[in-house]
């Protein structure tokens, strides 16, 4: 990927593969969105990532709830509150991208 200079997670990048040329992914009625490859470096600076959460890369989100890879690391998926970036640690939702689609679409509904 252009515009990123860390390592992005294997199975993410397969992921990122998968979904090119859409508009994002959607996972069906969640309400959770993950980023296609070209938005990735837009949102991250929006959200000011780099700057509160330099470890971390944004990769998806449900409104002020943002996922986030670890750079240079393992396929592990991770939240925070967008409002609490830098105060509240991160949290450990699942071991890979699929696994956390599974695991939204079993714990978020797009009410």
């Amino acid at each position: 990927m252009d515009n990123i200079n860390f390592k992005l997670p294997k199975m993410y990048e397969k992921f990122l593969e998968e979904i090119k040329g859409s508009e994002g992914f959607a996972i069906e009625d969640t309400g959770v969105i993950l980023y296609e490859e070209e938005d990735l470096p837009e949102r991250n600076l929006t959200y000011e990532v780099f700057e509160y959460e330099p470890e971390f890369f944004m990769i998806g989100q449900d409104g002020d709830l943002a996922f986030f890879i670890k750079k240079n690391l393992d396929d592990t998926i991770y939240k925070n509150d967008l409002g609490a970036l830098g105060s509240l640690e991160m949290e450990k939702l699942s071991s890979d991208i699929y696994k956390f689609i599974e695991y939204a679409k079993e714990h978020y509904d797009d009410m």
